[in-house]
């Protein structure tokens, strides 16, 4: 059950790697930069649905293990909440706070532009990816760590979406949030 684990977390890092290969191949050095620049935004939102799931997984499973099935419940219910309540605000704030953000990372002139639309339309997916990663921790402690790799598979199966966004359909970095939206 750790290899599934190891090998889904793996998968999910490899992700930006293939954006990048996509982007850079597309856009050249610049799509690149802005990729790797606005991952630690991404790396954020991300962090946040594992940090919650994960939390509340913990609980769950020794209140399980416990047989109070009915605090295991709320512990769910709770968790699910905080994952609501967090994406939502994190969208506002990474959709008001882009520009900034990417500033304070060093990104200026055309790199900020090119971030800026990355950004953009990974907020939009925002409660999608938070929601997403904090649900894992759950299938995988409810005794499900198969279901949970295979669920991070499929995400990685998606990769075509950057072949067909960025390459195919010409949307450059545009086309690489989207990519990565539809893995979420």
């Amino acid at each position: 059950m750790l290899f599934l684990a190891v090998l889904s977390f793996a998968l999910s890092g490899i992700y930006v790697i293939v954006d990048g290969f996509f982007v850079g191949n597309s856009i050249g050095d610049l799509g690149l930069s802005a990729i790797n620049i606005s991952y630690p935004i991404v790396a954020v939102i991300q962090a946040l649905g594992t940090g919650i799931g994960m939390g509340g997984a913990i609980y769950y499973s020794i209140c399980k293990a416990e047989k109070k099935d009915t605090e295991a419940k709320e512990y769910t219910a709770g968790s699910m909440w905080l994952l609501i309540i967090f994406s939502f605000l994190l969208t506002i704030l990474v959709f008001i706070l882009n520009g900034s953000l990417l500033k304070l990372l060093g990104a200026e002139g055309k790199l900020l532009a090119l971030g800026e639309e990355y950004i953009a339309i990974i907020t939009l997916g925002a409660t999608l990816q938070v929601v997403g990663t904090g649900l894992v921790p759950f299938i995988r402690n409810s005794g499900s760590s198969f279901w949970a790799m295979i669920a991070m598979i499929a995400g990685f199966v998606t990769i075509i979406f950057d072949y067909l966004f960025v390459w195919v359909l010409g949307q450059g970095i545009a086309g690489a949030a989207w990519a990565l939206l539809d893995r979420e």
